[in-house]
């Protein structure tokens, strides 16, 4: 008896084709793939060169930076990914003429070359990250308007006052005694000095045309110095996480002409539709509370006091300053006597509230404390200490050039004659210091 061994047949099933005779998958062709792959590079269309090809030459130079780094780095990656390509094919399992050697384990020339070149690349990095860290830090002045225009020796810098606040951005214009929320205007070619402050959780000032970011934190100062070289419209905005109205945290940016520029301080000094009135620590408090997607407003005039009070975190009132405190802990405290400053110092914004009205009406015995307390310090908002680097006149400063060596500790009892000789003690510069200087005043 003879058995027919079937597979796969049952009732209503299609006779199974011999395999030469099933369709083969398409193959694409190269120019298919080539299309394919070009057709997705269509979405990066909307991708924004920006900080590649900025407006700003402290951002072009930190763009410049990115590339050469990236080349420097490209060096190495490149020259790894082709030999793995190379090892994969030239010893693949299928090519027997390749030299099969199980036992080796160590070759002086590869670890030469393998070592060699990635240290070459570090030492380079290194030497470029020392020389620009150093020649774009924020904190520096910029020595040069453009690679060909040097700074002039009289040029005075346009000073901004930045507040990042919940979710808003606050710019005030000393100079012109004029303030804007959410619109930066600045001229072009002249150098821009930024300081910068939070009103209450850490953010980040970015303008991507212009420099790099800086961030802003409550109590503290930050500083960042740049120039925009030509007219430009663009938009700044937080790249540091800080709430839920994060995403809109941004603000128009434009930089127009020295004539341009002072006719738009005049008009925003005019009013018109987007007019604010005075911006006084009355009005500041209302703008502080948190909002979103906030338009454009420009305020005729602020109070000359207030970036300094918003630094201090002294801008409601009663409100004791960070300064004035820290003056009465470098007099020693107050001891018990100081137990209404810890109430003073509420600055979270349920605190805040309890303060105000706990201040609003003292009693008498309050008031002889407060009084007290006041006439060792001033109720006078500190000012945040200049940290500003000159610009460099020669770049090979920063290189190490001309630089004196490092004075360490003479050892084995050489120089035991410099060691007795009294030493200048270095001046202590810090916030108590100052606020304590300006409680003498």
């Amino acid at each position: 008896m003879s058995y027919v061994r079937t597979r796969g047949i049952g009732l209503g099933a299609p006779p199974m084709r011999p395999p030469e005779s099933r369709p083969k998958p398409r193959q694409l062709t190269a120019l298919a793939k080539v299309l394919a792959a070009l057709s997705l590079t269509g979405a990066l269309s909307a991708c924004n060169t920006v900080v590649l090809d900025p407006a700003g030459d402290v951002a072009r130079q930190q763009g410049d930076l990115v590339v050469i780094s990236t080349l420097l780095m490209l060096l190495i990656v490149l020259p790894v990914m082709a030999a793995t390509c190379l090892f994969a094919w030239r010893y693949r399992a299928s090519n027997k003429e390749a030299v099969y050697q199980p036992d080796w384990d160590h070759s002086t020339q590869l670890e030469l070359l393998i070592w060699t070149a990635p240290l070459l690349i570090i030492i380079c990095l290194g030497a470029l990250t020392w020389v620009t860290t150093h020649l774009l830090d924020p904190y520096r002045t910029i020595g040069r308007i453009d690679a060909n225009t040097p700074v002039a020796a009289n040029a005075k810098p346009l000073e901004v006052e930045v507040v990042a606040l919940d979710w808003k951005w606050l710019f005030i214009y000393p100079e012109q005694g004029v303030a804007t929320v959410n619109e930066l205007v600045v001229p072009t070619g002249r150098p821009l000095h930024f300081k910068i402050t939070s009103s209450s959780v850490m953010n980040s000032f970015y303008v991507p045309a212009m420099a790099g970011q800086i961030y802003a934190m409550p109590g503290m100062e930050t500083r960042l110095h740049a120039v925009v070289n030509k007219p430009i419209e663009t938009v700044g905005f937080s790249a540091n996480y800080s709430g839920a109205g994060f995403s809109n945290m941004r603000f128009a940016t434009r930089a127009v002409s020295d004539a341009d520029f002072a006719k738009w301080a005049e008009g925003v000094k005019a009013g018109g539709d987007k007019a604010g009135g005075t911006l006084d620590r009355i009005a500041y408090l209302q703008l502080e509370k948190p909002s979103e997607k906030v338009p454009v407003i420009r305020y005729a005039s602020v109070a000359p006091d207030l970036y300094d009070a918003i630094v201090d975190m002294c801008v409601e009132p009663g409100k004791m300053c960070m300064s004035e405190m820290m003056a009465l802990d470098a007099r020693g405290g107050l001891g018990k006597a100081g137990i209404r400053n810890v109430e003073m110092l509420a600055y979270d914004k349920h605190g805040r509230e309890a303060v105000a009205k706990a201040n609003a009406n003292p009693n008498a015995a309050i008031q002889r404390e407060l009084a007290w307390v006041r006439a060792l310090c001033r109720q006078m908002p500190g000012t945040a200490p200049d940290n500003t680097v000159k610009a460099p006149t020669n770049l090979r400063s920063l290189t190490g050039a001309g630089m004196a060596a490092p004075q360490s500790l003479p050892l084995f009892g050489k120089g035991e004659q410099a060691l007795s000789q009294p030493q200048a003690e270095p001046v202590a510069v810090n916030d108590a210091a100052h606020s304590s200087q300006i409680s003498r005043n």
